[in-house]
Protein backbone atom coordinates (compact mmCIF):
# COMPACT_ATOMS: atom_id res chain seq x y z
CA UNK A 1 0.00 0.00 0.00
CA UNK A 2 2.98 2.73 0.65
CA UNK A 3 4.32 1.89 -2.52
CA UNK A 4 0.85 2.45 -4.57
CA UNK A 5 0.52 5.36 -2.15
CA UNK A 6 3.84 7.00 -3.50
CA UNK A 7 3.26 6.03 -7.13
CA UNK A 8 -0.14 7.78 -7.21
CA UNK A 9 1.57 11.08 -5.72
CA UNK A 10 3.82 11.10 -8.53
CA UNK A 11 1.02 11.28 -10.99
CA UNK A 12 -1.81 13.51 -11.15
CA UNK A 13 -3.68 11.69 -13.90
CA UNK A 14 -3.58 8.69 -11.18
CA UNK A 15 -4.52 10.70 -8.81
CA UNK A 16 -8.17 12.11 -10.19
CA UNK A 17 -8.69 8.36 -11.62
CA UNK A 18 -7.96 6.59 -8.42
CA UNK A 19 -10.17 10.12 -6.48
CA UNK A 20 -13.55 9.19 -9.40
CA UNK A 21 -12.82 5.17 -8.27
CA UNK A 22 -12.69 6.08 -4.35
CA UNK A 23 -16.04 8.10 -5.20
CA UNK A 24 -17.81 5.61 -7.37
CA UNK A 25 -17.05 2.75 -4.20
CA UNK A 26 -17.67 5.14 -1.47
CA UNK A 27 -21.14 5.69 -3.19
CA UNK A 28 -22.18 2.14 -4.15
CA UNK A 29 -21.12 1.20 -0.47
CA UNK A 30 -23.33 3.91 1.18
CA UNK A 31 -26.07 3.15 -1.03
CA UNK A 32 -25.27 -1.21 -0.12
CA UNK A 33 -25.34 0.03 3.92
CA UNK A 34 -28.33 2.30 3.97
CA UNK A 35 -31.58 1.01 5.45
CA UNK A 36 -34.82 2.20 5.97
CA UNK A 37 -36.28 1.98 9.56
CA UNK A 38 -38.98 0.27 11.04
CA UNK A 39 -38.74 1.34 14.44
CA UNK A 40 -40.75 1.36 18.07
CA UNK A 41 -40.54 3.72 20.83
CA UNK A 42 -39.34 1.76 23.43
CA UNK A 43 -39.67 -0.76 20.74
CA UNK A 44 -37.92 -1.76 17.29
CA UNK A 45 -35.97 -1.06 14.07
CA UNK A 46 -36.05 -3.45 11.25
CA UNK A 47 -34.52 -3.13 7.91
CA UNK A 48 -37.15 -2.38 5.12
CA UNK A 49 -37.26 -2.27 1.31
CA UNK A 50 -39.44 -1.57 -1.54
CA UNK A 51 -39.99 -4.20 -4.00
CA UNK A 52 -41.06 -1.19 -6.94
CA UNK A 53 -38.41 1.17 -6.32
CA UNK A 54 -36.63 2.47 -9.45
CA UNK A 55 -39.38 0.82 -11.77
CA UNK A 56 -41.63 1.94 -14.07
CA UNK A 57 -45.45 0.87 -12.15
CA UNK A 58 -46.59 -1.91 -14.38
CA UNK A 59 -50.65 -2.19 -13.88
CA UNK A 60 -50.42 -5.79 -14.56
CA UNK A 61 -47.83 -6.51 -12.07
CA UNK A 62 -49.28 -4.38 -9.44
CA UNK A 63 -52.59 -6.25 -10.33
CA UNK A 64 -51.46 -9.48 -10.04
CA UNK A 65 -49.62 -8.79 -6.57
CA UNK A 66 -53.15 -7.63 -5.44
CA UNK A 67 -55.27 -10.45 -6.95
CA UNK A 68 -53.10 -12.86 -5.36
CA UNK A 69 -53.08 -10.76 -2.03
CA UNK A 70 -57.22 -10.30 -1.81
CA UNK A 71 -57.38 -14.35 -1.96
CA UNK A 72 -55.83 -14.36 1.30
CA UNK A 73 -57.41 -11.81 2.76
CA UNK A 74 -60.63 -13.12 2.33
CA UNK A 75 -59.54 -16.58 2.73
CA UNK A 76 -58.12 -16.11 6.07
CA UNK A 77 -61.75 -16.51 7.69
CA UNK A 78 -61.85 -20.06 7.52
CA UNK A 79 -58.42 -20.60 8.84
CA UNK A 80 -56.34 -21.22 11.90
CA UNK A 81 -53.60 -18.53 9.82
CA UNK A 82 -56.04 -16.31 8.75
CA UNK A 83 -54.94 -13.70 6.98
CA UNK A 84 -51.65 -14.82 6.68
CA UNK A 85 -50.00 -14.46 2.92
CA UNK A 86 -48.72 -15.64 0.21
CA UNK A 87 -44.72 -16.60 -0.26
CA UNK A 88 -44.66 -15.54 -3.98
CA UNK A 89 -47.02 -12.05 -3.38
CA UNK A 90 -44.38 -9.94 -2.26
CA UNK A 91 -45.32 -7.05 -0.84
CA UNK A 92 -44.24 -3.51 -1.94
CA UNK A 93 -42.85 -3.41 1.41
CA UNK A 94 -40.83 -6.47 2.98
CA UNK A 95 -38.43 -6.00 6.40
CA UNK A 96 -34.93 -7.89 7.38
CA UNK A 97 -36.15 -8.91 10.82
CA UNK A 98 -33.37 -11.85 13.40
CA UNK A 99 -34.88 -14.77 14.72
CA UNK A 100 -33.66 -17.01 17.17
CA UNK A 101 -30.25 -17.44 19.46
CA UNK A 102 -27.71 -16.99 17.34
CA UNK A 103 -29.88 -14.88 15.37
CA UNK A 104 -30.33 -15.25 11.44
CA UNK A 105 -31.70 -12.96 9.19
CA UNK A 106 -35.16 -13.39 7.59
CA UNK A 107 -36.75 -11.05 4.55
CA UNK A 108 -40.18 -10.96 5.60
CA UNK A 109 -43.41 -9.04 3.84
CA UNK A 110 -44.23 -6.70 6.00
CA UNK A 111 -48.38 -7.00 5.89
CA UNK A 112 -50.74 -5.25 8.08
CA UNK A 113 -53.27 -7.22 6.50
CA UNK A 114 -51.94 -10.66 7.99
CA UNK A 115 -52.05 -11.57 12.15
CA UNK A 116 -50.00 -14.42 11.83
CA UNK A 117 -45.85 -13.79 11.48
CA UNK A 118 -44.60 -17.17 10.26
CA UNK A 119 -41.34 -18.09 7.82
CA UNK A 120 -40.76 -21.15 6.21
CA UNK A 121 -38.73 -23.94 8.30
CA UNK A 122 -35.75 -26.36 7.72
CA UNK A 123 -38.58 -29.31 6.93
CA UNK A 124 -39.67 -27.53 3.74
CA UNK A 125 -38.02 -29.20 0.76
CA UNK A 126 -39.92 -27.23 -1.72
CA UNK A 127 -39.50 -24.06 -0.33
CA UNK A 128 -37.10 -21.94 -2.72
CA UNK A 129 -33.35 -20.94 -1.53
CA UNK A 130 -33.72 -17.58 -3.32
CA UNK A 131 -35.83 -15.17 -3.59
CA UNK A 132 -37.01 -12.03 -4.85
CA UNK A 133 -34.06 -10.33 -6.85
CA UNK A 134 -31.56 -13.38 -5.93
CA UNK A 135 -31.83 -12.79 -2.34
CA UNK A 136 -30.80 -15.43 -0.07
CA UNK A 137 -33.51 -17.05 1.81
CA UNK A 138 -33.21 -18.60 5.13
CA UNK A 139 -34.97 -21.91 6.42
CA UNK A 140 -35.80 -21.59 9.94
CA UNK A 141 -34.67 -24.68 12.21
CA UNK A 142 -35.78 -24.58 16.24
CA UNK A 143 -33.50 -26.97 17.19
CA UNK A 144 -30.68 -24.80 15.57
CA UNK A 145 -31.84 -21.97 18.20
CA UNK A 146 -31.41 -22.22 21.84
CA UNK A 147 -34.54 -20.48 22.31
CA UNK A 148 -36.84 -21.99 20.09
CA UNK A 149 -39.74 -24.17 21.35
CA UNK A 150 -42.23 -25.92 20.03
CA UNK A 151 -46.31 -24.73 21.08
CA UNK A 152 -48.01 -27.74 21.92
CA UNK A 153 -52.10 -27.68 20.69
CA UNK A 154 -53.38 -27.57 24.28
CA UNK A 155 -51.13 -24.32 25.09
CA UNK A 156 -53.94 -20.91 24.99
CA UNK A 157 -52.20 -19.37 21.64
CA UNK A 158 -53.54 -22.96 19.82
CA UNK A 159 -56.74 -23.18 21.91
CA UNK A 160 -57.51 -18.97 20.83
CA UNK A 161 -56.45 -19.26 17.18
CA UNK A 162 -58.51 -21.88 16.01
CA UNK A 163 -61.32 -20.67 18.12
CA UNK A 164 -61.83 -23.67 20.78
CA UNK A 165 -59.89 -27.00 21.99
CA UNK A 166 -57.95 -28.48 19.47
CA UNK A 167 -59.68 -32.00 18.00
CA UNK A 168 -57.21 -35.04 19.14
CA UNK A 169 -55.18 -32.95 20.86
CA UNK A 170 -52.70 -34.29 23.35
CA UNK A 171 -49.72 -33.74 25.52
CA UNK A 172 -46.48 -32.51 23.16
CA UNK A 173 -48.48 -32.42 20.05
CA UNK A 174 -48.18 -29.45 18.20
CA UNK A 175 -50.03 -26.92 17.41
CA UNK A 176 -50.54 -27.09 13.08
CA UNK A 177 -52.26 -24.80 10.59
CA UNK A 178 -53.12 -25.41 7.26
CA UNK A 179 -53.20 -22.32 4.99
CA UNK A 180 -55.42 -22.93 1.87
CA UNK A 181 -55.77 -20.17 -0.79
CA UNK A 182 -58.52 -19.34 -3.48
CA UNK A 183 -56.44 -20.45 -5.91
CA UNK A 184 -55.88 -24.01 -4.62
CA UNK A 185 -52.02 -23.51 -3.39
CA UNK A 186 -51.38 -24.43 0.08
CA UNK A 187 -49.03 -23.59 2.84
CA UNK A 188 -48.53 -25.84 5.89
CA UNK A 189 -46.83 -26.25 9.25
CA UNK A 190 -46.81 -25.58 13.08
CA UNK A 191 -46.62 -22.70 15.54
CA UNK A 192 -43.36 -21.89 17.18
CA UNK A 193 -41.74 -19.29 19.91
CA UNK A 194 -38.70 -17.87 19.47
CA UNK A 195 -36.59 -14.32 19.99
CA UNK A 196 -37.16 -11.71 17.37
CA UNK A 197 -34.90 -9.58 17.40
CA UNK A 198 -34.63 -5.37 16.64
CA UNK A 199 -33.47 -2.50 17.19
CA UNK A 200 -34.84 -0.21 20.16
CA UNK A 201 -34.81 3.83 20.08
CA UNK A 202 -32.26 4.74 22.27
CA UNK A 203 -31.92 8.61 21.03
CA UNK A 204 -32.62 11.41 18.38
CA UNK A 205 -31.47 8.66 14.87
CA UNK A 206 -29.71 6.37 17.50
CA UNK A 207 -30.93 2.72 18.44
CA UNK A 208 -29.98 0.09 20.75
CA UNK A 209 -30.18 -3.57 20.38
CA UNK A 210 -33.11 -5.02 22.01
CA UNK A 211 -35.41 -8.32 21.80
CA UNK A 212 -38.61 -10.21 22.48
CA UNK A 213 -40.01 -13.36 22.47
CA UNK A 214 -42.91 -13.91 19.65
CA UNK A 215 -44.78 -16.89 18.53
CA UNK A 216 -44.88 -17.53 14.40
CA UNK A 217 -45.72 -19.86 12.32
CA UNK A 218 -42.93 -22.69 11.17
CA UNK A 219 -43.49 -23.54 7.02
CA UNK A 220 -42.88 -27.22 6.70
CA UNK A 221 -44.57 -27.76 3.66
CA UNK A 222 -45.85 -25.77 0.51
CA UNK A 223 -48.05 -26.53 -3.06
CA UNK A 224 -45.40 -26.81 -5.75
CA UNK A 225 -46.67 -23.37 -7.61
CA UNK A 226 -45.63 -21.36 -4.18
CA UNK A 227 -42.04 -23.09 -3.99
CA UNK A 228 -41.33 -22.50 -7.54
CA UNK A 229 -41.93 -18.23 -7.40
CA UNK A 230 -38.92 -15.98 -8.04
CA UNK A 231 -39.89 -13.52 -6.41
CA UNK A 232 -40.24 -15.57 -2.88
CA UNK A 233 -39.48 -14.01 0.58
CA UNK A 234 -38.89 -15.89 4.26
CA UNK A 235 -42.29 -15.30 5.20
CA UNK A 236 -44.72 -12.56 6.64
CA UNK A 237 -44.62 -9.81 9.46
CA UNK A 238 -47.81 -9.80 11.13
CA UNK A 239 -49.24 -6.38 11.66
CA UNK A 240 -52.80 -7.47 11.68
CA UNK A 241 -55.69 -6.46 14.58
CA UNK A 242 -55.86 -9.68 16.42
CA UNK A 243 -53.86 -10.66 19.37
CA UNK A 244 -51.48 -13.00 17.55
CA UNK A 245 -49.97 -10.60 15.64
CA UNK A 246 -46.74 -9.15 15.88
CA UNK A 247 -47.52 -6.11 17.41
CA UNK A 248 -49.91 -7.38 19.42
CA UNK A 249 -47.87 -10.13 21.17
CA UNK A 250 -45.11 -7.40 21.78
CA UNK A 251 -47.74 -4.98 23.84
CA UNK A 252 -49.31 -7.99 25.53
CA UNK A 253 -45.37 -8.73 26.90
CA UNK A 254 -44.83 -5.04 27.80
CA UNK A 255 -42.51 -4.17 25.15
CA UNK A 256 -44.44 -1.94 23.15
CA UNK A 257 -47.56 0.10 23.04
CA UNK A 258 -50.36 -1.39 20.70
CA UNK A 259 -49.71 1.75 18.48
CA UNK A 260 -47.61 1.59 14.75
CA UNK A 261 -47.26 4.28 12.05
CA UNK A 262 -46.27 4.25 8.60
CA UNK A 263 -45.07 6.55 5.79
CA UNK A 264 -44.83 4.94 2.71
CA UNK A 265 -42.48 6.90 0.14
CA UNK A 266 -44.28 6.29 -3.25
CA UNK A 267 -41.31 7.82 -5.81
CA UNK A 268 -38.04 6.52 -3.79
CA UNK A 269 -38.88 3.39 -2.00
CA UNK A 270 -38.61 2.74 1.68
CA UNK A 271 -39.72 5.06 4.42
CA UNK A 272 -40.40 4.83 8.29
CA UNK A 273 -42.75 2.12 10.24
CA UNK A 274 -42.92 3.13 13.44
CA UNK A 275 -44.09 1.60 16.85
CA UNK A 276 -45.34 3.84 19.26
CA UNK A 277 -46.81 7.31 19.92
CA UNK A 278 -46.37 9.65 17.35
CA UNK A 279 -46.04 12.90 18.39
CA UNK A 280 -45.41 14.88 15.35
CA UNK A 281 -47.15 14.79 13.40
CA UNK A 282 -50.20 15.20 14.72
CA UNK A 283 -52.37 13.08 13.32
CA UNK A 284 -56.43 13.59 13.24
CA UNK A 285 -58.02 10.16 13.53
CA UNK A 286 -61.56 8.36 13.20
CA UNK A 287 -62.43 5.07 14.82
CA UNK A 288 -62.28 1.81 13.51
CA UNK A 289 -65.17 0.03 12.87
CA UNK A 290 -65.28 -2.49 15.32
CA UNK A 291 -65.80 -6.48 15.04
CA UNK A 292 -64.11 -6.57 11.80
CA UNK A 293 -61.04 -8.40 11.05
CA UNK A 294 -59.54 -5.63 8.98
CA UNK A 295 -58.69 -2.06 9.54
CA UNK A 296 -62.74 -1.11 8.36
CA UNK A 297 -63.15 2.68 8.27
CA UNK A 298 -66.56 4.48 7.55
CA UNK A 299 -66.11 6.45 4.06
CA UNK A 300 -68.78 9.35 3.72
CA UNK A 301 -68.29 10.54 0.22
CA UNK A 302 -66.28 10.80 -2.62
CA UNK A 303 -65.27 14.22 -3.99
CA UNK A 304 -63.61 14.83 -7.91
CA UNK A 305 -62.49 18.20 -7.98
CA UNK A 306 -64.80 20.53 -6.52
CA UNK A 307 -68.17 18.01 -7.06
CA UNK A 308 -69.66 15.06 -5.00
CA UNK A 309 -70.10 11.84 -7.11
CA UNK A 310 -74.23 11.59 -6.32
CA UNK A 311 -73.90 7.86 -4.82
CA UNK A 312 -76.18 5.67 -3.16
CA UNK A 313 -76.09 6.21 0.78
CA UNK A 314 -75.95 1.79 0.91
CA UNK A 315 -72.75 1.91 -0.69
CA UNK A 316 -71.27 3.03 2.55
CA UNK A 317 -72.59 0.51 4.42
CA UNK A 318 -69.92 -1.90 6.34
CA UNK A 319 -70.51 -5.74 7.33
CA UNK A 320 -69.41 -8.76 5.98
CA UNK A 321 -67.31 -8.12 3.01
CA UNK A 322 -68.46 -4.83 2.98
CA UNK A 323 -67.05 -0.93 4.00
CA UNK A 324 -63.70 0.32 3.70
CA UNK A 325 -60.24 -1.23 3.98
CA UNK A 326 -56.98 0.76 4.66
CA UNK A 327 -54.28 -1.88 4.03
CA UNK A 328 -50.67 -0.50 2.65
CA UNK A 329 -49.69 -4.31 1.84
CA UNK A 330 -52.59 -3.65 -1.64
CA UNK A 331 -50.82 -2.41 -4.14
CA UNK A 332 -53.80 -0.29 -6.02
CA UNK A 333 -57.36 1.00 -4.81
CA UNK A 334 -60.22 -1.24 -5.80
CA UNK A 335 -64.14 0.80 -5.43
CA UNK A 336 -67.36 -0.93 -6.12
CA UNK A 337 -68.65 -0.09 -9.64
CA UNK A 338 -71.24 2.23 -8.18
CA UNK A 339 -68.37 4.36 -7.61
CA UNK A 340 -65.92 3.02 -9.80
CA UNK A 341 -67.91 4.13 -12.79
CA UNK A 342 -68.96 8.04 -12.00
CA UNK A 343 -66.01 8.46 -10.68
CA UNK A 344 -64.21 7.72 -14.00
CA UNK A 345 -66.63 9.39 -15.93
CA UNK A 346 -66.27 12.60 -13.85
CA UNK A 347 -62.12 12.31 -14.52
CA UNK A 348 -62.09 11.95 -17.95
CA UNK A 349 -64.78 14.54 -18.48
CA UNK A 350 -61.98 17.32 -17.64
CA UNK A 351 -60.39 15.83 -20.99
CA UNK A 352 -63.28 15.27 -23.13
CA UNK A 353 -61.15 15.09 -26.43
CA UNK A 354 -59.77 11.72 -24.95
CA UNK A 355 -59.25 8.89 -26.75
CA UNK A 356 -59.37 5.89 -24.67
CA UNK A 357 -58.27 2.64 -24.98
CA UNK A 358 -58.61 -0.42 -22.85
CA UNK A 359 -55.53 -2.58 -22.62
CA UNK A 360 -55.23 -6.04 -21.56
CA UNK A 361 -59.32 -6.22 -21.22
CA UNK A 362 -59.14 -4.16 -18.07
CA UNK A 363 -57.47 -0.84 -18.40
CA UNK A 364 -58.90 2.34 -19.21
CA UNK A 365 -55.92 4.06 -20.85
CA UNK A 366 -55.19 7.16 -22.78
CA UNK A 367 -52.51 9.41 -24.36
CA UNK A 368 -52.15 12.70 -22.65
CA UNK A 369 -48.83 14.76 -23.05
CA UNK A 370 -49.37 17.69 -20.69
CA UNK A 371 -49.20 17.75 -16.94
CA UNK A 372 -51.49 15.03 -15.53
CA UNK A 373 -51.83 17.28 -12.31
CA UNK A 374 -52.90 20.54 -14.24
CA UNK A 375 -54.66 18.02 -16.00
CA UNK A 376 -57.11 16.21 -14.19
CA UNK A 377 -58.51 16.46 -11.08
CA UNK A 378 -58.11 15.73 -7.32
CA UNK A 379 -60.47 13.14 -5.65
CA UNK A 380 -60.72 13.24 -2.04
CA UNK A 381 -62.35 10.61 0.29
CA UNK A 382 -64.52 11.73 2.78
CA UNK A 383 -64.91 10.30 6.57
CA UNK A 384 -66.51 10.88 9.69
CA UNK A 385 -65.38 13.29 11.72
CA UNK A 386 -64.01 15.49 9.03
CA UNK A 387 -60.99 13.40 7.90
CA UNK A 388 -60.54 13.51 4.57
CA UNK A 389 -57.86 11.73 2.04
CA UNK A 390 -57.12 13.90 -0.95
CA UNK A 391 -55.67 11.88 -3.75
CA UNK A 392 -53.59 13.52 -6.58
CA UNK A 393 -53.56 12.63 -10.52
CA UNK A 394 -49.62 12.05 -10.48
CA UNK A 395 -50.70 8.84 -7.82
CA UNK A 396 -53.37 7.97 -9.54
CA UNK A 397 -52.76 7.56 -13.10
CA UNK A 398 -49.77 5.51 -14.27
CA UNK A 399 -47.14 5.61 -17.49
CA UNK A 400 -48.50 2.59 -18.78
CA UNK A 401 -47.12 1.10 -22.57
CA UNK A 402 -46.19 4.75 -23.09
CA UNK A 403 -49.90 5.94 -22.35
CA UNK A 404 -51.48 7.29 -19.19
CA UNK A 405 -53.41 4.57 -17.08
CA UNK A 406 -56.32 5.02 -14.53
CA UNK A 407 -54.96 2.97 -11.20
CA UNK A 408 -58.43 2.96 -9.65
CA UNK A 409 -59.77 -0.66 -10.18
CA UNK A 410 -63.30 -2.14 -10.17
CA UNK A 411 -63.71 -5.06 -7.33
CA UNK A 412 -66.95 -5.38 -9.33
CA UNK A 413 -65.21 -7.35 -11.53
CA UNK A 414 -63.63 -9.33 -9.28
CA UNK A 415 -65.35 -12.41 -7.71
CA UNK A 416 -68.77 -12.29 -5.83
CA UNK A 417 -66.99 -12.21 -2.27
CA UNK A 418 -65.21 -9.15 -3.56
CA UNK A 419 -67.69 -7.05 -5.73
CA UNK A 420 -68.30 -4.85 -2.82
CA UNK A 421 -65.29 -4.41 -1.58
CA UNK A 422 -63.82 -1.02 -1.06
CA UNK A 423 -59.99 -1.24 -0.26
CA UNK A 424 -57.56 1.90 -0.26
CA UNK A 425 -53.87 0.78 -0.71
CA UNK A 426 -50.74 1.99 -1.56
CA UNK A 427 -52.10 4.17 -4.76
CA UNK A 428 -54.04 6.69 -2.29
CA UNK A 429 -51.81 5.74 0.96
CA UNK A 430 -48.50 6.81 0.00
CA UNK A 431 -46.76 9.62 0.73
CA UNK A 432 -48.91 10.09 3.74
CA UNK A 433 -48.32 9.28 7.42
CA UNK A 434 -50.81 6.55 8.70
CA UNK A 435 -51.73 6.20 12.16
CA UNK A 436 -52.91 2.97 13.71
CA UNK A 437 -53.76 3.17 17.31
CA UNK A 438 -55.01 -0.13 19.12
CA UNK A 439 -54.76 1.33 22.15
CA UNK A 440 -58.11 3.68 21.46
CA UNK A 441 -59.39 1.63 18.65
CA UNK A 442 -58.45 4.91 16.30
CA UNK A 443 -56.71 5.37 12.75
CA UNK A 444 -55.87 8.31 11.04
CA UNK A 445 -53.74 10.17 8.70
CA UNK A 446 -51.91 13.13 6.97
CA UNK A 447 -49.93 14.19 4.14
CA UNK A 448 -46.22 14.25 4.81
CA UNK A 449 -42.83 14.01 3.58
CA UNK A 450 -41.99 10.32 4.17
CA UNK A 451 -38.19 11.06 3.26
CA UNK A 452 -38.15 12.94 5.97
CA UNK A 453 -38.60 12.36 9.52
CA UNK A 454 -41.06 11.63 12.58
CA UNK A 455 -40.82 11.74 16.33
CA UNK A 456 -42.18 9.73 18.83
CA UNK A 457 -42.09 9.39 22.47
CA UNK A 458 -40.80 6.92 24.45
CA UNK A 459 -43.64 5.85 26.74
CA UNK A 460 -41.00 4.31 29.86
CA UNK A 461 -39.03 7.49 30.01
CA UNK A 462 -41.20 10.39 28.36
CA UNK A 463 -38.74 11.20 25.94
CA UNK A 464 -39.41 12.29 22.44
CA UNK A 465 -37.17 11.05 19.63
CA UNK A 466 -36.79 11.76 16.15
CA UNK A 467 -37.33 8.61 13.58
CA UNK A 468 -35.58 9.00 10.16
CA UNK A 469 -36.53 7.47 6.71
CA UNK A 470 -33.64 5.84 5.02
CA UNK A 471 -33.54 3.28 1.92
CA UNK A 472 -31.83 0.28 0.75
CA UNK A 473 -30.82 -1.29 -2.02
CA UNK A 474 -31.96 -5.03 -2.48
CA UNK A 475 -29.68 -6.07 -4.76
CA UNK A 476 -27.05 -4.81 -2.36
CA UNK A 477 -25.67 -7.51 0.37
CA UNK A 478 -22.05 -8.22 1.70
CA UNK A 479 -20.60 -10.47 -0.71
CA UNK A 480 -21.67 -7.79 -3.37
CA UNK A 481 -20.11 -5.19 -1.68
CA UNK A 482 -16.57 -6.94 -1.29
CA UNK A 483 -17.56 -7.63 -5.39
CA UNK A 484 -17.33 -4.05 -5.84
CA UNK A 485 -14.45 -3.62 -3.80
CA UNK A 486 -12.31 -6.26 -5.74
CA UNK A 487 -12.99 -5.03 -8.92
CA UNK A 488 -12.43 -1.79 -8.22
CA UNK A 489 -9.05 -2.54 -6.87
CA UNK A 490 -8.27 -4.52 -9.98
CA UNK A 491 -9.07 -1.64 -11.92
CA UNK A 492 -6.93 1.00 -10.06
CA UNK A 493 -3.93 -1.46 -9.80
CA UNK A 494 -4.18 -2.31 -13.73
CA UNK A 495 -4.29 1.64 -14.27
CA UNK A 496 -1.56 2.10 -11.70
CA UNK A 497 0.87 -0.56 -13.49
CA UNK A 498 -0.08 -0.79 -16.94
Amino acid sequence: MMMIMAIITNSSCFAATIAQLLLSLLILISICNSTPSFVSASGGVFSVNYKFAGMERSLSVLKAHDSLRHLRMLAGVDLPLGGTGRPDAVGLYYAKIGIGTPPKDYYVQVDTGSDITWVNCIQCRECPKRGYHGLELTLYDPKGSLTGKLISCDQDFCVEINGGQVSGCTANVSCLYTEVYGDGSFSIGYFVKDVVLYDRVSGDLQTKSANGSVIFGCGAGQSEDLGSSEEALDGILGFGKSNSSMISQLASSGKVKKMFAHCLDGVNGGGIFAIGHVVQPKVNTIPLVPNQPHYNVNMTAVEVGRDFLNLPTDVFEVGDKKGTIIDSGTTLAYLPEVIYDPLVKKIISWQPDLKLQTLHEQYTCFQYSGSVDDGFPNVTFHFENSLSLKVYPREYLFPFEGLWCIGWQNSGMQSRDRKDMTLLGDLVLSNKLVLYDLENQVIGWTEYNCSSSIKLQDELTGSVHLVGAHYISSACSLSTQRAIIFLLLAVLLHKIFY
